[in-house]
């Protein structure tokens, strides 16, 4: 089954998908395998794997060890094309859709294909989407994209309807990594009312009741990332999983 049909199926099933997103700068080798497992045992998706710098270590045995240390599906949230890796399962196949790069939108995708092609992973064609978040994130820096202002839900409707009628598969909401302000839940149910496409949300989201309210809002993938790089926290992946999923009611 492709991983695309089990984010389908789980969705279907759990009312909506959670996935982690590790960042290689941030989590230590050593702490790879009792991450996973603690993600497994909470009731965890899938696992997202990426960076925007890759500043420490080597992706490549980064992403083996945690393929290596989980049943879940691990899917690539690229940074680069340098990126593209045959050790994982998945690739979010990302259009920065919110801006107006053509190294964003088609460019680095056409240097990115053969490879995608040669190491046998699913490419999964995500339109990415930043959202004004109250401070310039590492994702608007590196791709020097402007996010759509945080008061205009129209555009990002517009926006992720054309991604749509376009062909992309998942529109992702992103506040960017260690967002001070989460996507307004008033634009996720703008964008989830009029897409049939799934609407995945993620930035700034630091506890259950945020990550369960984006759900009843219209998301129907969430992503935590910087909130669980602190080991303290780590004991709250199962109430944000269970909000997600609708375990308990708000």
């Amino acid at each position: 089954m492709s991983v695309y049909k089990k984010i389908i199926d789980t969705i279907e099933t759990k009312r909506a998908c959670y996935l982690i997103l590790i960042d290689p700068d941030k989590l230590s080798e050593g702490d790879i395998a009792p991450f996973l497992k603690k993600c497994e045992e909470s009731g965890v998706d899938g696992i997202l794997v990426g960076g925007s710098l890759m500043m420490s270590g080597d992706f490549d045995v980064f992403l083996l060890k945690v393929k290596k240390s989980t049943f879940l599906p691990v899917i690539i949230f690229p940074g680069g094309v340098s990126q593209v890796n045959p050790n994982a399962d998945a690739i979010l196949f990302l259009s920065i859709i919110s801006g107006r790069n053509p190294e964003d939108l088609i460019g680095k995708h056409v240097l990115a294909a053969p490879l995608i092609k040669k190491s046998g992973i699913e490419p999964i064609a995500t339109g990415y989407m930043l959202i004004e978040s109250g401070a310039r994130t590492t994702a608007e820096y590196i791709s020097g994209s402007a996010p759509i202002p945080r008061n205009k839900p129209e555009i990002a409707v517009a926006t992720a309807l054309a991604a749509e009628y376009l062909g992309i598969k998942v529109v992702y909401l992103e506040a960017g990594s260690g967002a001070q302000l989460h996507v307004p839940f008033e634009m996720v149910k703008a964008v989830s009312s009029y897409c049939t496409i799934p609407v995945m949300v993620g930035g700034g989201i630091r506890d259950a009741e945020t990550a369960g309210k984006m759900v009843k809002a219209g998301a129907k993938i969430v992503v935590t990332g910087n909130h669980f790089e602190d080991k303290n926290n780590w004991s709250g992946l199962k109430k944000f999983a269970d909000a997600i999923h609708g375990n308990y009611e708000l």
